[in-house]
């Protein structure tokens, strides 16, 4: 994790609740996204409402710039700000649009409560609006909106009180493909212009991989992980991420080059190793074939395919072979293969293309060609 900056988020955000206790230490310079990704229950939406100030801290402080927040040290007198003295824009899940207001006066809420004039409230919230491309919705009420609409509208009104820090919980969860990927362009465009900093959680691989400058990885509510996106995409530290970025993930218990998966089945690796273990393997590592392989892989399993669905320029093939297993082949390899649901074939990966993973506490005995690092 990287230390405090001189300006910018330094927060550490400890949250104790019956059962779960998030602690992470989080810092985010001006003009940097960093997205938060991890499972359900992992904390990511209760860091955003304690940096927000709608959930008081149990301990640590929340800082931006020589601005305290909060506060929650023993030794010292605890110092809160109300979530009106923050300077924080927020999109939640829940858009929380006036139903009754137009587009524009939505947007202007925000600016007239920190007492700015209507008339300049207005006009702030019509430049936003164009800049988000929606200024021809701005008489519209916000009830008569769609959802891609109303998700521009609600990055409007989050930007419109000039935040030093916005924060964006998924954004574009509910949109279909053709509407976020616009808006997905959008938001990157007006991101790389924010002076503030700014944190997005995702469930989605692309907009953590396409919208962030760094990722950090809760797990338990701790920092599993932290680092740029492409490290994270290539060397993910929990079977969540790896899941999220589209690797093939087992986990088994490992003895020597062999792991020992639920089904019975024994997965070769070149990596000894001791332990619980997680294994990875990419899609595009999979081979697929309507007869058993002949080749040198080392592994393979039948099963059917569940669905097929096209990926850029590849095919992405899900199977019911050990609880899920997905590969990536060629539109022609696709067609020649009758690649359709139902359809039983072969899949086979090499041993050299499968990374092993150590449980935490456990310790390599051997490594042979790939480096093990823990999956939580």
């Amino acid at each position: 994790m990287t230390g405090p900056r001189e300006d910018g988020l330094d927060a550490r955000v400890v949250v104790r609740r019956p059962g779960h206790t998030l602690d992470v230490h989080l810092t985010v310079a001006p003009g940097e996204t960093v997205a938060v990704v991890g499972p359900n229950g992992s904390g990511k939406t209760t860091l955003l409402r304690a940096l927000a100030g709608l959930v008081p801290l149990s301990a640590g402080h929340v800082r931006y710039g020589d601005s305290v927040w909060e506060a929650a040290d023993p030794d010292r007198p605890r110092e809160r700000r109300t979530v009106q003295e923050r300077r924080v824009g927020v999109v939640f899940q829940s858009l929380l649009l006036f139903p009754h207001l137009s587009a524009r006066d939505n947007v202007a809420y925000g600016p007239r409560s920190r007492g700015t004039t209507r008339t300049e409230a207005r006009a702030r919230a019509q430049r936003l609006l164009e800049q988000l491309g929606v200024a021809e919705l701005a008489d519209r009420r916000a009830s008569a909106l769609s959802g891609g609409q109303a998700q521009r509208v609600a990055i409007a009104r989050a930007l419109a009180t000039d935040p030093r820090l916005l924060m964006l919980d998924e954004p574009l969860a509910s949109l279909d493909v053709a509407v976020a990927m616009s808006l997905r362009i959008e938001l990157r465009r007006h991101l790389d212009t924010f002076p503030g900093a700014t944190l997005l959680v995702s469930h989605d691989a692309l907009d953590a991989l396409s919208l962030a400058d760094r990722v950090v990885v809760l797990q338990d509510g701790r920092v599993a992980q932290d680092g740029t996106p492409d490290e994270v995409a290539r060397q993910p530290r929990t079977a969540h991420v790896a899941r999220l970025v589209g690797l093939n993930v087992l986990h088994g218990a490992s003895r020597g080059a062999l792991v020992d998966l639920p089904d019975g089945s024994t997965l070769v690796t070149t990596t000894a190793y001791d332990g619980p273990t997680d294994v990875t393997f990419s899609p595009a590592a999979v081979t697929l074939g309507v007869d058993p392989p002949t080749g040198s892989a080392r592994n393979h399993w039948q099963g059917r395919v569940v669905s097929v669905v096209p990926q850029g320029l590849a095919v992405r093939v899900h199977l019911d072979a050990l609880g899920g297993l997905i590969a990536d082949v060629t539109v022609e390899s696709a067609t020649a293969l009758g690649l359709v649901p139902g359809r039983v074939v072969h899949a086979s990966v090499k041993a050299t293309d499968v990374v092993v993973h150590g449980a935490p506490g456990t310790t390599p005995r051997e490594a042979s060609g790939t480096d093990t690092a823990p999956l939580a």
